[in-house]
């Protein structure tokens, strides 16, 4: 980012709630860390080049220890020789206030990183902030936003939504990935205009490639509700316009502001006990059976244990022509609160069934010793009882006041659709004429997926006007249910994004207590987008890619 081409500030997000229990247990062997240090290693190659250019650098990689990452930060510059000013953020660690916590941490908004930057920083390092803010607190800086200028402010954290993941807005984790060239694309960057509207795009000759699918994506990832509440504003995504303005270049206007919640969300993690796998192979006939036998085999075994959840993965193909294909997976998770009950005696006792099990016994790994995991929650805060505080260059600390009470919100129109290749939509239309065909979702739709504590969303978007209105007329809440049966019993709500012809649905606890204790095939939900494009359903022929020639 710093050799490509021009650069006001750089960004750098390294915390997602699984990184703040790894950063957690690093505190617990030494109080002196809990930051990312990988922040530390790319600096060593960028603080001088950065110094030399005149790019500010803001990066939540302070984690739990934001202080002592400055510090570490001002060593390494005087190692190097390079005279910069650092400032930090913090405030946001409140694990004295909660029992039992390892990490207990209020996310803070940019307003922070706008007044390290208005000291003449050009080092800003903070613990838990949104992701957005990375973004939005720099821009406030450039343009002197007052806090109530919601809808630019809005507009900046919709812009730095897009880029809090990286190459995910360029081609990467895309559904129609086949279209470009992303083995290795180039990171994302915005061009943020005074009025808050901002262009995504990316530096030249870089890979991958920025278009309205890519940023769309972006967009409902990871995000619930029509609302998109922030410590500094709160952005409505019914309002956001995007326009192609050519190659790899796509606006995003429009966007509508509201004043925030007055509370912050807390995310707290705690050590939740212990756990403990074993992946037992299952080859060739009477797979069901084959899985039967182990578990009635280990009953005695696991008397006692908290918890034991078998799942058997039919991954067996009837006639294979490889052994690994003729092959399903049977695996044991099992907690409990104590490691003796699920360590290695227990996992060496399931394997020691090998000489008297099913034929063809084998497992995918040794016996391993139990390890510990964590569970994820999330609670909201009054925002006064927060200390947001700037530590200026020269060591002043700054209290950072909270955002003003929320006023009754007002309704915004969405605004007026449009049709040319960027994300219009509006209000649907007729069902399409025509014959239908039995077809995977995937082959008119995209989707993103991500995680929120113990609950998944799943973004979907159509690319043309008719694909979009057949898509909010048929995939409700009932067909989604019935397409991802994984989801039935547990609360989905389903949101419109019209304007970027998008429903986004969230699945209450499918995750359970977060990524950081699930033992879900896919823990952190990120192909459960990817499996829902590739369920059959009934799609007019007249919205399918026509086939490609024949040569």
């Amino acid at each position: 980012m710093l050799t490509g081409g021009p650069l006001d500030v750089l960004t750098g997000d390294y915390l997602a709630e699984l990184t703040m229990l790894i950063l957690g247990r690093d505190r617990l062997k030494n109080p002196d860390l809990g930051y990312a240090r990988t922040f530390l290693r790319q600096l060593e190659e960028g603080l001088g080049l950065a110094h030399e250019r005149g790019v500010r650098i803001v990066a939540n990689a302070g984690g739990l220890n934001p202080a002592g990452l400055a510090d570490a930060v001002r060593t390494l510059a005087a190692k190097t020789g390079v005279p910069v000013r650092v400032a930090h953020v913090e405030g946001d660690d409140l694990t004295a206030q909660v029992d039992g916590a390892l990490t207990a941490n209020a996310y803070l908004g940019g307003a922070g990183i706008t007044a390290c930057l208005r000291a003449g920083a050009d080092v800003v390092v903070t613990g838990r902030v949104t992701d957005a803010a990375l973004v939005s607190g720099p821009a406030a800086w450039w343009f002197d936003w007052a806090p109530d200028d919601h809808d630019r402010l809005a507009g900046a954290v919709a812009a730095g939504h897009v880029l809090e993941c990286g190459t995910q807005a360029t081609g990467g984790n895309y559904s129609f990935f086949a279209r470009h060239d992303v083995r290795r694309p180039g990171f994302p960057l915005a061009e943020i205009a005074e009025d808050g509207s901002a262009v995504i795009t990316k530096h030249p000759g870089t890979g991958g490639a920025v278009t309205a699918g890519t940023v769309t994506a972006q967009l409902l990832y990871e995000t619930q509700g029509v609302r998109y509440f922030g410590p500094d504003v709160t952005t409505r995504l019914d309002t956001v316009g995007l326009t192609d303005e050519g190659a790899d270049r796509v606006r995003i206007s429009g966007v509508r502001g509201e004043a925030p919640p007055s509370t912050l969300k807390v995310g707290v993690t705690r050590i939740g006990g212990w756990r403990n796998e074993v992946v037992f192979v299952l080859t060739g006939l009477d797979i069901e059976a084959k899985a039967n036998l182990v578990r009635i085999q280990l009953t005695d075994l696991l008397d006692g244990v908290a918890d034991a959840t078998w799942t058997l993965a039919r991954t067996d193909h009837e006639d294979a022509d490889t052994q690994e294909t003729a092959s399903a997976l049977l695996r044991l998770v099992v907690r409990d609160p104590s490691p003796d009950r699920v360590g290695r005696a227990l996992t060496s006792a399931a394997i020691e069934l090998a000489l008297g099990s099913y034929p063809g016994f084998h497992v995918t790994a040794p016996p391993g010793p139990a390890q510990p995991y964590g569970v994820f929650t999330a609670t909201p805060i009054p925002s006064p009882e927060v200390p947001h505080t700037a530590v200026l260059p020269d060591g002043t600390r700054l209290p950072i006041p909270p955002a003003a009470p929320t006023s009754p919100a007002p309704q915004f129109p969405a605004p007026p659709a449009f049709e040319a290749r960027g994300s219009g939509g509006g209000a649907p239309g007729g069902p399409p004429a025509g014959p239908t065909v039995r077809a995977p979702l995937g082959a008119v739709a995209g989707a993103r997926s991500g995680d929120k504590g113990g609950d998944a969303n799943v973004g979907v978007w159509a690319e043309t006007g008719p694909a979009w209105d057949w898509l909010h007329r048929t995939l409700t809440v009932d067909a989604f249910r019935a397409l991802l049966p994984e989801t039935d019993g547990l609360p989905v709500t389903r949101h419109e994004l019209p304007n970027l012809r998008a429903l986004n649905f969230t699945v209450t606890g499918i995750l359970g207590d977060g990524v950081a204790s699930g033992h879900r095939f896919d823990p952190q939900a990120k192909a459960l987008g990817e499996w829902l494009r590739a369920r059959h359903l009934d799609i007019p022929v007249a919205l399918l890619p026509a086939p490609e020639a024949t040569p």
